[in-house]
């Protein structure tokens, strides 16, 4: 193998490193509730990087993630719940990681989620054939205290 040959094959396999990195993590095995089928995780750089690859292939995606400094952190044990627009509960479920990905009929969906007794809602469309995305935030913790305090002065 002369040196050019080398060279190329030590490019090709640097280049092809964090694609195979991507893929060697799977998503973990998915759920089902009722007629819905979901995954959450997302834990660690290879677990956000498959399920930002796998997640137009659902028809709802949800983040969770919470102000912070220098960045924004990214949540884990989020209480979700997902009702129809008359009102069943669909999915009741606690987050794995930063991400829920579901499979859902089309329609329109309350999404109500805590995390550490502070609750969002959020309303979703889903149409056929299409990917709904939610990322729901939460202030950070200084925020929250300064939130508190600013309720105590009242």
């Amino acid at each position: 193998m002369n040196l050019k040959t080398l060279a190329f094959a030590a490019a090709a396999l640097i280049a092809a490193s964090p694609a195979q990195s991507a893929d060697a993590y799977s998503l973990p095995a998915e759920e089902t509730q009722g007629n819905v089928r979901y995954v959450t995780g997302g834990v660690g750089e290879d677990a956000v990087t498959a399920f930002k690859q796998a997640a137009p292939k659902y028809a709802l995606e949800l983040q969770f993630v919470q102000k912070a400094t220098p960045r924004d952190e990214y949540l884990s044990d989020v209480k979700v719940t997902i009702r129809d627009g008359s009102g069943k509960v669909l999915l009741e479920t606690t987050s794995k990681g930063p991400f829920l990905l579901a499979q859902l009929p089309t329609g329109r969906y309350q999404i109500d989620a805590a995390y550490e007794g502070v609750s969002k809602r959020h309303s979703a469309a889903v149409q056929s054939g299409k990917h709904a995305r939610a990322v729901l935030v939460w202030s950070g913790p200084n925020d929250m205290n300064k939130s508190m305090q600013g309720d105590a002065k009242k």
